[in-house]
């Protein structure tokens, strides 16, 4: 899902800038028995995933687990206030992300009225928030790359793919997107075969349906 790919591009920019070889290490469940597994032994804080080891921590919660790699590697403002901007921007997104996510899980007859509502959320009250803060800046906040503009991209990028001319309307986030995915880290994440993956499909919601199955009885 979306928080995964942020994940990892925290993690990459982490990577650069500290001088570490060694990649982030994903583990993905496809049978039940492995969160049955992780449950009896004690992984799961409530009962559920992500969850990312780092620093001998077990984290959960994906708000979590963004704001320790992003505040332990410096994409997290350089004070209170531009991390309170930073959370805002991100929760923003965050909420539009929840409603592209759920997209390939919705029975085939609704998609269309889902869609729409995607759309107009996106048109109306997101993507006009992030147009006006690149009016006069290159980074949603302050003067450095923040998970901020990290989430702006990952979003406009899943848009994108249900809705290719959504950000016509929006020349300032266009401009935005092609500097992120000129950044050599970013454009290396976006190349085919990358650990981000394609729009899930009819066999992805087969396994999150068979993995998960407690939360759709």
């Amino acid at each position: 899902n979306a928080n995964r790919v942020l994940i990892h591009l925290l993690y990459s920019f982490k990577t650069k800038t500290v001088g570490i070889s060694h990649n982030f290490e994903e583990v993905f469940l496809t049978k039940r028995e492995e969160y049955e597994k992780l449950l009896s032994d004690g992984a799961l804080m409530f009962q559920q995933v992500p969850l990312v080891e780092i620093d001998g921590m077990q984290l959960m919660q994906s708000k979590a687990i963004l704001n320790y790699i992003a505040g332990k590697y410096n994409l997290y403002g350089k004070d209170l206030k531009e991390r309170a901007m930073i959370d805002m921007y991100s929760e923003g997104v965050i909420d539009l992300m929840d409603l592209v996510m759920m997209y390939p899980l919705t029975p085939p007859e609704n998609k269309q009225k889902y869609l729409s509502n995607i759309e107009q959320k996106a048109k109306d009250r997101i993507l006009p928030v992030f147009e006006k803060g690149l009016a006069n800046s290159q980074f949603l906040v302050g003067n450095q790359l923040s998970r901020a503009d990290i989430h702006l991209l990952e979003v406009t990028l899943m848009l994108q793919e249900l809705l290719p001319t959504i950000l016509a309307s929006f020349p300032k986030i266009q401009a935005f997107q092609e500097k992120m995915k000129a950044l050599p880290i970013i454009g290396k994440f976006l190349q085919p075969g990358s650990a981000r993956k394609p729009p899930p499909d009819g066999a992805y919601v087969k396994t999150v349906k068979e993995v998960l199955s407690h939360l759709f009885k």
